[in-house]
């Protein structure tokens, strides 16, 4: 099997997880948008906005260190996972206590309604709990274990998906049955277990009870594991090279979340009319869940490319590889946003259950061009992984985040958020491009940018085109332009780049 072929063989497996699973919680969202409120579900993601911030600090860059360290000759991979995993535990446990304790101050400074404190309480557990298990994931991903990483993920998510079906859709539909419908047999189960008044606290139930059973499947990862106290000597070098992936990955969550935590700052009331600026987060949320297709290929992608990367670098031919990768991985993703974005009409409706909902489709484009971008950076970071410079890494997410609140205040007052979308964006393209001109500098990589970013170019034409032309044709020759134009684009780059040899 050829190494661009094994590349993409984990990452279908790994997909299994990351697609599959997300697909089927994507099915949640037409149940999330058809049984709250923009303004409830805007408390939801709020609140995620935050946990993504929190979850970079719980496990500060430690995966990637891993990975990192276990490649290095005649490392002690399993005394290495000891001692990691020590790290994370004491580290995992003082800050959900800290968050615990806090519960109450913290969801008045995110500007939340009050009331249910447990919300955050629950929170900081799922937070805990999920740290833990990052370093057992990496080990499998490490061990090459695709296999049983994707099942327990999987599990997580069917999980997490069924007490979301049995607490959002089950349980009202049977306190509000008839005495003769057949689920009134089912009222007293139901009431044993069920409080209308939770709301969408039922959704951080469902994930704190997926992230405890996610703990138990990880057993025998976590049952051969033995407790060292990190001493100095290890705790140097490993914090060295971490904790500027944690500030990349600070400066990469305020990127990618800030913009549903500044939304409600600073949109001037009745910029929507009939919405509240919390309906306007639950919108642009909402409608974010649409563009997030793009960043599951992209998490599939990165489980079983991080740990390729770092196999590949003492390779002699690893740069032509790399360079391959990139290729066909921004191709594939030109043709997802092709595809979605002309085919907005049937997908967002079948999404957003709610009319008000449908009001932000318009950023979804704009987002899932920018989540392609942010692959392609992911793709070209390598360079500073491999060589230590990780705080270029730093480096160039901070540079992304300035522009990120720049943009944010400049736009949100003027576009809403229309504006946090083309701020996202903007964002994307310069870490990319910075990233880019680094690494020239620092490890060179024949990458065919050029020609790459023809295609995008004619992959954003022909989205404006097919988006234009379709307002103007009846129903079923808009669906067919919206099906037939990602079809010949696909074509396009076969008969271009398919005669090219896919093999590294």
């Amino acid at each position: 099997m050829s190494i661009a072929k094994k590349l993409a063989s984990q990452t279908a497996i790994y997909g299994v997880s990351s697609i599959v699973g997300r697909v089927l919680s994507y099915l949640l969202v037409p149940i999330y948008t058809g049984h709250f409120a923009a303004a409830e579900y805007g408390v939801v993601t709020g609140l995620y906005a935050y946990v993504s911030f929190l979850n970079v600090v719980f496990t500060y860059g430690l995966e990637t260190t891993f990975f990192r360290f276990a490649n290095r000759p005649g490392e002690d991979r399993r005394e290495l996972y000891n001692r990691t995993l020590s790290l994370l535990l004491l580290s995992s446990v003082v800050l959900t206590a800290l968050l615990m304790l806090l519960a109450r101050p913290l969801l008045a400074l995110l500007h939340l309604p009050p009331g249910h404190e447990e919300y955050a309480l629950w929170v900081a557990l799922i937070l805990g709990l999920d740290a833990v298990a990052a370093l057992p994931f990496a080990r499998l991903r490490l061990e090459n274990k695709a296999r049983k990483f994707a099942a327990i993920r999987l599990t997580n998510i069917l999980l997490y998906v069924g007490l979301n079906l049995f607490f959002v859709v089950l349980c009202p539909a049977v306190v509000q049955s008839s005495a003769s419908s057949l689920l009134a047999s089912l009222k007293p189960l139901v009431a044993a277990v069920y409080d209308p008044s939770m709301g969408v606290g039922y959704i951080f139930l469902s994930n704190l009870a997926a992230s405890a059973l996610t703990l138990l499947l990880l057993g025998r990862e976590l049952l051969d594991f033995r407790f060292r106290w990190p001493n100095f000597s290890f705790l140097r070098p490993l914090l060295a090279y971490a904790l500027p992936l944690m500030l990349m990955g600070l400066a990469g969550m305020v990127n990618e979340m800030l913009d549903r935590i500044l939304l409600p700052a600073w949109l001037p009331e009745g910029f929507y009319p009939g919405q509240s600026r919390l309906g306007a987060v639950g919108v642009y949320g909402a409608c974010y869940k649409l563009s997030i297709f793009m960043s599951l290929i992209i998490q599939a992608f990165r489980y079983a490319a991080e740990p390729f990367f770092f196999a590949q670098s003492t390779e002699k031919n690893s740069p032509a590889t790399f360079a391959l990768v990139l290729k066909w991985f921004t191709l594939c993703c030109a043709f997802i946003f092709v595809g979605i974005s002309l085919n907005l009409s049937w997908i967002g409706p079948l999404f957003l259950r709610r009319p008000e909902y449908l009001e932000g489709l318009g950023v979804v484009p704009i987002l899932l061009l920018a989540n392609l971008f942010l692959g392609v950076y992911y793709n070209l970071s390598v360079w500073f992984k491999l060589t230590d410079k990780t705080y270029f890494g730093t480096y160039i997410g901070a540079a992304g985040a300035v522009l990120t609140i720049v943009l944010n205040f400049v736009l949100i007052p003027v576009m809403g958020y229309q504006g946090s979308a083309w701020a996202t964006l903007a964002c994307y393209f310069m870490m990319a491009a910075i990233c880019w001109w680094l690494g020239e500098r620092h490890f060179p990589v024949p990458y065919p940018v050029g020609r790459l970013l023809l295609w995008l170019l004619g992959a954003v034409l022909l989205v404006g085109l097919g988006r234009a032309g379709g307002q103007h044709l009846r129903p079923l020759a808009s669906y067919a332009l919206g099906l037939g134009l990602p079809l010949a684009y696909a074509g396009l780059i076969y008969a271009v780049e398919g005669r090219r040899k896919l093999a590294a």
